[in-house]
């Protein structure tokens, strides 16, 4: 079971670097590192469980962040509307985006990131996201608001990215003409 104990923080150099691609069919050991990924998701979402372990809420991590520079992902949120989007994926890619940018009204957070870090961090409102599944099966996502934002979260840190590195030094709150608030 992944716990808070495995999640590096930021300074760590597997943070920064672009991470390698899964060999495809995915090994056994990366299917199981990718399953408990995701279920870390499912237990910090748990009230019992993320007391229980000490769990900070997350619902997004990528393999970088458990100190393996590999190409997987794990997401676990709802949209506005109450859809979940519930995934483990192997390489994923943005394929297509929006010009339509969006931000969250509250800033972004990381698991990695112990600290507040204020400021909007501007993203494609709108993307399409090819990967393959835990099971081995070509996927493509079409995502927008919240979980779009989730996803490029995610595949920043795939190509060593924070989400601060998209925070406007001089001015963290500034509105970018043409820029939504995601949901």
């Amino acid at each position: 079971m992944i716990t808070m104990n495995d999640v590096v923080r930021e300074g760590a150099p597997v943070l920064r670097e672009r991470a390698e691609a899964v060999q495809l069919p995915p090994s056994e050991e990366d299917r199981e590192t990718l399953k408990k990924m995701h279920q870390f998701l499912v237990n910090s979402q748990d009230p019992e469980m993320s007391v229980k372990y000490n769990l900070r809420p997350g619902i997004g991590i990528a393999a970088p962040q458990i100190g393996i520079s590999k190409r997987m992902i794990a997401v676990l949120v709802e949209d506005e509307d109450g859809m979940e989007y519930s995934h483990a994926l192997f390489n994923p890619r943005i394929v297509s985006h929006s010009v339509q940018r969006a931000y969250l009204e509250g800033g972004e957070g990381c698991l990695s990131v112990d600290r507040e870090v204020p400021g909007f961090v501007p993203r494609y409102h709108k993307i399409k996201v090819k990967a393959v599944d835990v099971d081995g099966q070509e996927i493509e996502l079409k995502l927008k608001g919240l979980p779009s934002i989730v996803f490029q979260h995610e595949i920043d840190h795939l190509n060593g990215v924070m989400f601060y590195d998209h925070i406007n030094k001089e001015n963290p709150f500034e509105r970018p003409d043409g820029i939504s608030i995601g949901r």
